[in-house]
């Protein structure tokens, strides 16, 4: 029964599946569960270290945080299934995090915001305003209702020529305000012409291949 956490550890950290030595941390724990939810679901496995190696629950607290990091530091809670297993006298906690169909979910902060956070590889970075949009609109039956004017020939055009744009070039090139760039950024996503590339510096659009 030990094969399937050994097939999983061998796959390393990726987007669906997060290594954790311990939960020490519920708020820390509460970024990787809504990162999960508001992606594309994936494992946590609890009590294995980053390198692969298998440690162990240490004891029942750990899961008992987890589920206050769900209930109480996720906004709206976030649902997992939980899974035990037993791997050379060591307990490996399994949970599983579907994609949630009400994102997005928000995760508390330490300074009192509440934040949202998705999964890009192994990492748990910060949603922006323009993906918190497309996700507000998706939801909606309205059309997407594009006005093609000389700001959004702008930027289809240096994406023709470039292979990616920032937020703060396009509003400098088109020499608009934040919101407006936003907005007609939204819109081109919703139509599937442009995509968002989440990094942990930066956040860039591109055009579809």
């Amino acid at each position: 029964m030990s094969t399937h956490i050994h097939n999983l550890i061998a796959e390393g950290e990726h987007q669906q599946l997060d290594f954790k030595f311990e939960i020490s941390d519920a708020r820390r724990i509460a970024r990787t569960l809504v990162a999960f939810a508001n992606t594309d679901g994936g494992r946590l496995l609890i009590g294995v270290k980053d390198n692969g190696a298998i440690a162990g629950v240490r004891s029942d607290e750990e899961y008992y945080m987890l589920e206050g990091a769900a209930t109480m530091y996720c906004k709206p809670p976030v649902g997992f299934q939980s899974k035990e297993w037993m791997i050379n006298n060591k307990t490996v906690l399994e949970i599983i995090v579907p994609k949630s169909r009400t994102r997005p979910h928000y995760a508390a902060h330490k300074d009192g915001k509440w934040l949202v956070y998705i999964r890009v590889a192994d990492q748990n970075l910060l949603a922006n305003r323009v993906l918190l949009k497309v996700w507000e609109r998706e939801g909606k039956p309205k059309g997407v209702f594009l006005k093609f004017t000389e700001k959004e020939k702008i930027l289809l055009q240096f994406l023709e020529q470039n292979p990616t744009i920032t937020l703060s070039r396009f509003c400098r090139m088109a020499k608009i305000p934040r919101q407006k760039a936003e907005n007609i950024l939204v819109k081109f996503v919703l139509l599937k012409t442009i995509d968002i590339i989440f990094t942990d510096k930066q956040t860039f659009y591109s055009l579809k291949p």
